[in-house]
């Protein structure tokens, strides 16, 4: 039966508190995202897969020039939100964000890959990275087989939206001396 009261809205502050309380369980995969706290679905084994390759790509080909964060949280206190995006790339700081997590001027380029979770990161996730100010995110679309690259938001939407095949090549607005084959992005077909 749903409701149709409105419901209460957490600050990132808040969250941090139900976890130092315990209120959150340390085991459960939870977001925070525009105020509420969301239980995320269990990773699998391609989606996994993507995200070490990811991973591998980034930190192989830049080594020293950003940090490649992975499934690590990312603080957007504007919008009640602190979020795990699969990958991060990040401006380098030399304590590796120890001080605090990074927040949206930080983010040099956020990587969601999808299949189970495609409704929610193209609904409500990519919206929100989009209000927030996060000047470029790519959707890894598993399912389809192809990469949306979201770039220039303004007023809560990505002003540029450019959809690349297998074959295409990318490269990110922040690191343009850097091309990236969608191929490499995706890894092998699915079979």
């Amino acid at each position: 039966m749903a409701l149709d009261e409105p419901a209460r809205r957490f600050t990132v502050d808040e969250y941090h508190r139900m976890g130092e309380a315990g209120i959150l369980g340390c085991d459960e995969r939870l977001e925070l995202i525009a105020g509420q706290i969301v239980v995320r679905e269990p990773i699998g084994a391609r989606h996994a897969s993507t995200v070490d390759r990811l991973n591998r790509l980034w930190t192989s080909r830049l080594a020293e020039r950003v940090i490649v964060r992975v499934q690590n949280p990312v603080q957007f206190p504007e919008a009640d939100s602190e979020l795990q995006p699969d990958i991060l790339l990040l401006r380098p700081r030399d304590d590796f964000y120890a001080a605090s997590h990074p927040r949206v001027a930080d983010v040099l380029l956020l990587i969601e890959v999808a299949d189970t979770t495609l409704r929610l990161d193209r609904r409500v996730k990519i919206p929100l990275y989009a209000a927030v100010g996060v000047r470029e995110t790519w959707l890894c679309d598993l399912v389809a087989e192809r990469v949306e690259v979201y770039r220039e938001p303004v007023g809560g939407a990505y002003r540029d939206l450019e959809t690349l095949d297998r074959g295409d090549t990318v490269r990110p607005a922040a690191l343009g001396d850097v091309l990236v084959a969608i191929d490499d992005l995706l890894g092998p077909t699915a079979r």
